[in-house]
């Protein structure tokens, strides 16, 4: 299987999942169904994300993801596009979710 896997389009396939699920439209729900929502949403983002920002590599059979959660790493340090990203939840607001780098100001 380790000859199969192209890692990096792995990576980039959970870049994209996060990013659908930052721009995931909020249901018509309120109050406790909501707030599950809305925190479902935060875990996926975050695990998503997460990976996306991974530098993986196959050695020896064995596939190694490698994130930089360090505060204040810089982007792609961990090869991701979405930086410290990943360790942010998004920010929901009335409307939906916006990017969590919007909160960075």
């Amino acid at each position: 299987m380790a000859g199969e896997l192209d890692v990096e389009a792995m990576v980039e396939r959970f870049r994209a999942r996060a990013r659908a699920v930052r721009n995931r439209p909020l249901p018509p729900v309120e109050g406790a169904e909501r707030k599950r929502f809305v925190d479902q949403m935060r875990i996926d983002f975050q695990d998503y994300a997460m990976i996306g920002d991974a530098v993986g590599r196959i050695d020896g059979g064995i596939l190694t993801l490698t994130v930089d959660l360090r505060p204040g790493a810089s982007p792609g340090a961990a090869g991701g596009e979405a930086g410290t990203a990943a360790t942010r939840a998004p920010v929901v607001g009335p409307r939906g979710v916006v990017d969590p780098r919007a909160s960075d100001s």
